[in-house]
């Protein structure tokens, strides 16, 4: 359940983020909510997940989702420009993500 519980978070860490600018610093009080419920509700799955993981794993690995997610929907949803060495090290990324969930010992 903490498995689960980590990805979630970090795909709340996704929303949260593509969430972010549509705030305009803030000033806009509907995505400011909104960004405020993601960014909580991430923070609660990482805290939930740290019960029984250890801290540097489920960090390593919601930081590589929402690192991840958030380059890639950029690109695919927001018209974010990705340079071919940019892909590639996030490639690198997930294999490295893939890595510490596999090495883990939980």
């Amino acid at each position: 359940m903490a498995w689960l519980a980590l990805v979630i978070a970090g795909l709340l860490e996704v929303a949260w983020a593509l969430t972010l600018p549509e705030t305009k610093g803030f000033t806009r009080p509907l995505p400011s909510a909104l960004f405020a419920v993601l960014l909580v509700g991430s923070m609660l799955g990482l805290a939930y997940a740290t019960r029984t993981l250890p801290i540097g794993t489920a960090y390593a690995i919601w930081v590589g989702i929402g690192a991840v997610g958030t380059v890639l929907l950029g690109v695919l949803v927001r018209g974010d420009q990705a340079t071919a060495g940019q892909l590639v090290s996030l490639g690198a990324l997930v294999v490295s993500i893939v890595a510490v969930k596999l090495t883990a010992a939980h």
